[in-house]
């Protein structure tokens, strides 16, 4: 090969190298360092007490609507302040039947006949409340009776818009993959801690969010992430969006690869969908977190791209010189690590192996994201538990 031939193959190695390192290490480091020496703290509001209206959107979730119900009734906030509202999107189970039974006078039905998809039932479910705050959530998490209270205590501060809750897994039981997640999601929050310091997070825990009222925009239709483009708009409109970590949903980890494939494949093809519906979250003039939303959005939905890219360079590059082939050869064996998962139940105990086949497995399902956006018209439409093997999540 040339000596062209070869410097672009270095060039392309060394760029890789960095955007990755950037992503996934520099950029959490960066905003952590941020958020200690310029941190911006809220400013709530003493006894802010406002009237809240939680919402969720159902399709087909008849076992678990109850559960849920309880769950948003047993809130430790004034009950006649609360009020729960349950969308029903073209449901054609028992679902319907059992809100409109439930004995509370505090819950509301609004049923739709025909299937639309959550971002359409959002937007009719909250043209009709006129509480000053609407508390997102789904079917299949289990609030802490704490939670709304916690979420209100955010919005109290009059410059924010939006206060994201925290999902936590409940692992018991839950091992290999699933544990390989949970570290994922541990790293994730440690993310989101530091953005909501600094200014704002970009995007909300979809299972648990509240809004101001008077911020909410209605979305389009076929969006598929309502937790991204809700608290964004707010954004862009100069408010903040923060984090509350003591505002707590509870779920379980996915347990195999297959079931988080179902759910991150639909989160990242949104994240495509995203940048073509609000191109100017890309923009500094536009965006005031702009730095926020690339780093920890779109660089991840290039990662594998780089992740490929390193390889095919390093493959290159690693019969001229005894570093590069070590490098290659550690590329090589963290690709290897989740394929002794398959070897036997005490190697997928092992702590590398669950991150590894995590790691791996999540920027796989990045590429999927893209296909998913680019052939699937209907990626806006979740489907339950009952059609998908596990998949609640909207």
């Amino acid at each position: 090969m040339d000596g062209t031939g070869l410097t672009m193959a270095e060039a392309v190695f060394w760029l890789s190298l960095l955007l990755l390192a950037y992503t996934f290490a520099g950029y959490p480091l960066l905003v952590a360092a941020w958020a200690r020496l310029r941190p911006r703290p809220l400013r709530p509001l003493p006894a802010w007490t406002p009237r809240v209206a939680i919402v969720v959107v159902m399709h087909d979730e008849a076992p678990r609507v109850e559960a849920k119900l309880r769950s948003c009734l047993a809130q430790d906030y004034p009950a006649a302040r609360l009020r729960v509202l349950v969308a029903c999107d073209g449901c054609a189970d028992d679902t319907a039947r059992r809100v409109g039974g439930f004995s509370d006078p505090r819950v509301t039905l609004l049923e739709f006949a025909r299937r639309r998809g959550k971002a359409a039932c959002l937007n009719d479910a909250v043209a009709s409340c006129d509480e000053e705050v609407i508390v997102f959530t789904d079917a299949r998490q289990a609030l802490d009776p704490a939670a709304v209270r916690w979420l209100v205590h955010g919005l109290s501060d009059p410059a924010v818009a939006a206060v994201s809750g925290e999902l936590v897994f409940r692992g018991d039981g839950v091992q290999g993959f699933g544990q390989g997640v949970d570290a994922y999601w541990r790293y994730e929050k440690f993310i989101r801690r530091a953005e909501a310091a600094v200014h704002s997070v970009p995007g909300v825990t979809g299972a648990l969010y509240a809004l101001r009222r008077d911020a909410w925009r209605p979305i389009p239709p076929q969006v598929v992430l309502d937790d991204v483009i809700v608290p964004m708009q707010a954004c862009i409109a100069g408010r903040r969006v923060v984090f509350e970590a003591r505002a707590l949903a509870f779920d379980e980890p996915a347990r195999d690869a297959a079931t988080e494939r179902r759910r991150k494949v639909r989160t990242l093809a949104g994240n495509f969908q995203l940048l073509t519906l609000m191109p100017e979250l890309l923009a500094p003039w536009r965006n005031p977190i702009a730095l926020q939303f690339v780093s920890h959005k779109v660089l991840r939905l290039l990662a594998p791209w780089a992740m490929l890219a390193l390889l095919a360079a390093n493959a290159v590059l690693a019969a001229g010189s005894p570093g590069y082939a070590l490098a290659l050869g550690l590329q090589v064996l963290l690709y290897a690590l989740p394929l002794l998962a398959l070897a036997g139940p005490r190697l997928r105990e092992w702590r590398v192996v669950r991150v590894a086949q995590a790691f791996v497995a999540l920027n796989g399902f990045a590429v999927l994201g893209l296909l998913e956006f680019l052939t699937n018209r209907r990626v806006h439409l979740w489907r339950t538990a009952a059609s998908s093997g596990g998949e609640g999540r909207a």
